[in-house]
């Protein structure tokens, strides 16, 4: 008989668990992306070939500036933005909220002593008359502490622990943002301190070029048409004086914002070209450098975190086993607590086996995979992003060089044509509008020049942070 109700239960068990949902083991999501970046035209001969250079992921930040300057402000922010700050603080809560889950696979021992006195009426204490009961109790003992049999709270704590992951490369991913920022800030400054420094040096250019055209007026060579046109100039520059000093203000209060907190004057960039003293990365194959960024690490993190509680849910369908055990010494004499034969202890086994409740753990279970779905969504539309942020930062580098090298010929020229067109006008072949025309065409090709620079090395910042560098 004993032995058939063996069997019985082991066919209802058997039963049981054939009914219990079973979640499959982790497996990386293929990248929806193409195995290569898409191809771009051919560089300009004198472009250099990054094939052979390192992986934006294999190059920290402080090999990739060469600026000195930029690299004290760049290590400025990172010991100072709020935003690094709060990202290293999550990290730390979700460092201890690991350990909280993980305390839970072992029991907790505590230590009690208690003093339990009450008194017994007359009226039922018999003919003793009333009576004080008192009672010392000395003991260690655990709480409800659960058999982790089915792996509930191992699930949990792989969930705790692929979030403290992803905590870290969100502070990872934080810290490759504030290194662009920073030095896309510091760019512009340098840009527009360049575009500054032009201006006043056309301004001292057209002053001499007004001096002498008054000059030649006063002694009735030159005429009142030409002055004028020339004073036009030096107050279009004089202009253009106040608009790039404002800006430059506008750079600096920007960069002290990303930096968190104000930056020496002595660290600030004397020129664009010494400022964009930057590296070379290779962009390297698609499935290799994007399963490398931060953020992409963050989303499959999160992915496994989710599969984690897959796992927590599935384990809902099982028996919970739990102990609670105490030991220690009792008396009802504080003098005879320690004696011998005081020795004391309980222990209590709990099993709980759901039985109904109306489709709840079913309910949550399908919950968990719908999270898993939707961060594995979430994972894949992050190499989305990034494979197309890093084809538009390589389609443009190319481009960009080439723009700027087609430019610098242009204000070569241009500045020929200037200087032509002064020999023309000093011999009195021409009048000063083809000086003037000149003047302002040359003037417009140094500042785009001076725009398509601060582009071209703001994309190569651009590049190396899409490329997963700098953290």
């Amino acid at each position: 008989m004993k032995r058939k109700c063996i069997s019985l239960l082991l066919v209802g068990m058997s039963l049981f668990l054939l009914g219990c949902p079973r979640p499959g083991k982790y497996a990386r999501p293929q990248p929806p992306v193409p195995s290569q970046w898409p191809e771009t035209p051919a560089r300009p001969e004198a472009a250099p070939d990054p094939g052979d250079a390192p992986e934006a992921a294999d190059l920290g930040w402080e090999e990739y500036f060469g600026d000195p300057n930029l690299r004290s402000v760049i290590q400025t922010a990172l010991e100072n933005n709020r935003d690094l700050r709060t990202a290293a603080l999550n990290i730390e809560k979700f460092r201890a909220l690991y350990r909280i889950q993980s305390a839970e696979l072992r029991p907790a021992v505590a230590a009690s002593a208690n003093l339990d006195a009450y008194r017994i009426p007359e009226n039922l204490a018999g003919d003793g008359g009333a009576q004080t009961v008192t009672v010392y109790t000395v003991g260690l003992g655990t709480s409800s502490w659960e058999l982790d049999f089915f792996g509930r709270i191992r699930s949990l704590e792989s969930r705790a622990l692929e979030q403290f992951l992803a905590s870290e490369q969100a502070r990872a991913a934080t810290q490759v943002s504030l290194v662009a920022a920073v030095a896309y800030s510091y760019l512009a400054l340098a840009a527009d301190r360049e575009n500054l420094a032009l201006a006043r040096s056309t301004l001292r250019t057209q002053q001499e070029a007004l001096d002498l055209i008054a000059r030649t007026r006063d002694l009735g060579i030159g005429n009142d048409l030409d002055v004028r046109q020339a004073e036009s100039q030096v107050a279009a520059a004089r202009v253009e004086i106040a608009r790039f000093a404002g800006q430059e203000e506008l750079d600096k209060n920007a960069l002290d914002l990303v930096v968190g907190a104000p930056v020496a004057d002595d660290l600030l960039p004397s020129s664009l070209e010494a400022a964009a003293r930057l590296g070379e990365v290779s962009a390297g194959m698609p499935s290799d450098v994007l399963l490398r960024r931060p953020d992409i690490l963050m989303a499959e993190h999160r992915l496994k975190g989710a599969q984690a509680s897959i796992g927590a849910a599935r384990a809902a369908f099982f028996p919970r086993i739990a102990l609670t055990a105490a030991g220690g010494i009792t008396s009802g004499d504080l003098g005879e607590l320690f004696k011998p034969g005081a020795g004391t202890w309980n222990f209590m086994p709990q099993v709980s086996l759901p039985i109904f409740d109306s489709g709840s753990r079913r309910a949550q279970y399908d919950a968990a995979g719908f999270d898993r779905d939707i961060a594995v969504t979430e994972y894949e539309k992050a190499i989305q992003t990034a494979f197309r942020e890093v084809s538009d930062a390589l389609s443009r580098r190319d481009s960009l060089l080439a723009q700027q090298r087609a430019l610098e010929s242009l204000v070569r020229t241009l500045e020929d044509t200037h200087r032509l067109s002064e020999a023309r006008y000093e011999s009195g072949i021409d009048g000063y509008l083809g000086v003037l025309v000149a003047q302002r065409a040359l003037y417009a090709a140094r500042q785009q020049l001076v725009s398509l620079r601060l582009a071209r090395w703001s994309n190569l910042v651009t590049l190396y942070k899409v490329l997963g560098g700098g953290a």
